[in-house]
């Protein structure tokens, strides 16, 4: 009864016209950012975190926003994935698997209805979920002290690194230097640490500046470097119709996807990457070879959209009951929070009801809009991929630098925006992860804190970080979570990817 009472608090914020309407804008804007290949929705988030800020919006009015964004651009990976073989974004490489193949048999608009209707699957149910394990799950989160609370963020650090980078010691040297930077500033000691005698840097570094530079600047870097000018459209679609029986015959395809994409999802670094990429193997074990997966089978495409999707909506359940991102997004999502002066972890549900379930009653509206967008609008979608890189790029860094400046009115914190927008262009060619920089200065000084707390309560034994089973089975799943990948992935590969077939004005400038 508490769920429902919750809910209907929820819808009566969510059927408000005004939030109504910002959830309609995400899920159409992020559409779009995940239709665009190589943005995806860290990115998108990430660069409408500006404009946020700049309406004025309020906390749930802004969740709702960037969370709308956040599906749309879930659902949106798959657009370019089955037309051109170029993933939107991670979590939609294994779509292009099978997705285009169907492209290239002529089913283009039979591979987009199902990827689409299996992505509403996958989120729906995740959404569901959330509704019904968070509140749960926020109850056992009373149970942690300081020497708990910095096991879980050193567990955070360590499977957003292990799981989502290829090197666990240039995942290891991110998280250092995220942590470095949050150390900047005077802290709660009024102690000035590593300003260099530069008066703005007192206040530390802003998390925002710092996001929207190591994502969106850094986009429009890799897009002058790899991109030529043009469209980028490669298969022709033609007529859009329902495949009825194909989307039947993978009703429980989806379903075990759903399931298995949100258990990964929950997890905090395994995120929407993982959830498609288990997905789709657990299809093709249970398919077998004479299954036809990778030449273009319609269960080939639902299982890894499920999958991810089901995988981004877990994600958000460690994020708002324990203050612990669980992926790259809601690391961004995460930052959005602590800046209104939101803390997530379990007095959220307590102290601000109304954000927490205003969001899942919101998100529950935007799976359906989004089901109605990508199915019978999906060919309006498609004409984004039209859109030459040489428009796209200023509007970027427009936004990007008009939002940043209206939020701190610092020409400063511009300057910074280019030099992380640099560092994160450097990072990518390096191959170093930057979603773990963003944990560093999201998480460094809640994670410093909790260990000073630590040991003032035990006067110095560093042993009382291990004094209760939470903690211990914390510190037994961090250290796993960084080594087991190492071991992992000698036994798991990922299948190899077909050869991407570019168009010439798509290909990369020599």
């Amino acid at each position: 009864m508490d769920i429902l009472s919750n809910l209907a608090l929820g819808f009566s914020i969510a059927l408000t016209p005004w939030t109504l309407m910002l959830a309609i804008i995400g899920c159409f804007i992020g559409t779009i950012v995940g239709a665009l290949p190589g943005l995806g929705p860290s990115n998108g988030v990430a660069l409408l975190i500006p404009i946020t800020f700049s309406m004025g919006l309020d906390a749930t009015a802004a969740l709702v926003l960037l969370t709308s964004v956040y599906y749309g651009a879930m659902y949106g990976g798959r657009i370019s994935s089955i037309l051109l073989n170029i993933p939107g974004d991670e979590p939609a490489m294994m779509t292009t698997l099978d997705g285009y193949p169907m492209a290239k048999q002529g089913r283009a608009g039979d591979a987009l209805v199902i990827s689409g209707v299996a992505s509403f699957v996958g989120a729906l149910f995740a959404t569901i979920m959330l509704a019904l394990v968070a509140p749960i799950l926020a109850r056992v989160a009373y149970l942690f002290g300081p020497a708990e609370y910095f096991a879980l963020y050193l567990l955070a650090f360590s499977t957003l690194g292990g799981i989502a980078s290829k090197n666990q010691a240039k995942a290891a040297l991110a998280s250092a230097i995220g942590l470095g930077i949050a150390m900047i500033g005077i802290d709660n000691n009024n102690v000035t640490r590593f300003t260099g005698g530069n008066l703005h840097l007192n206040d530390g570094i802003d998390f925002l500046v710092a996001i929207v530079g190591l994502f969106a600047v850094s986009e429009v870097f890799v897009f002058i470097e790899s991109h030529g000018r043009g469209s980028a459209l490669g298969v022709k679609l033609d007529k859009v119709t329902v495949p009825w029986r194909e989307i039947w015959s993978t009703r429980w395809t989806m379903l075990r996807s759903s399931i298995l994409g949100f258990i990964a999802g929950v997890l905090p670094g395994a995120g929407a990457s993982l959830g498609s990429f288990l997905t789709y193997m657990m299809e093709k074990s249970i398919g077998g070879s004479k299954a036809g997966f990778g030449t273009g089978v319609a269960k080939g495409v639902a299982a890894p959209e499920a999958g991810n999707n089901a995988a981004a909506g877990g994600a958000l359940v460690p994020m708002l009951t324990l203050g612990v991102p669980g992926s790259g997004t809601t690391a961004v999502l995460l930052a959005v929070l602590m800046t209104l002066n939101i803390t997530p972890g379990p007095t959220l549900f307590a102290n601000r009801p109304e954000v927490v379930w205003g969001l899942i009653a919101s998100l529950l509206i935007a799976n359906f809009v989004l089901l109605f967008m990508n199915v019978p609008l999906v060919k309006i979608f498609v004409k984004v991929l039209t859109v030459p890189p040489a428009l796209l790029l200023p509007g970027v860094m427009m936004v990007s630098f008009v939002g940043i400046y209206s939020l701190t009115g610092s020409y400063y914190d511009m300057l910074l925006m280019i030099a992380f927008g640099v560092m994160g262009w450097i990072f990518r060619k390096l191959d170093i992860p930057t979603v773990p920089i963003i944990l560093g200065i999201l998480l460094g000084n809640a994670m410093e804190n909790s260990l000073r707390q630590a040991m003032t309560l035990s006067a110095g034994d560093a042993s009382f970080l291990f004094s209760s089973g939470i903690s211990i089975g914390l510190w037994v799943a961090a250290v796993t979570g960084f080594v087991a990948p190492l071991f992992l992935r000698r036994i798991i590969k990922k299948p190899t990817l077909p050869e991407m077939e570019v168009p010439d004005h798509a290909k990369p400038i020599d």
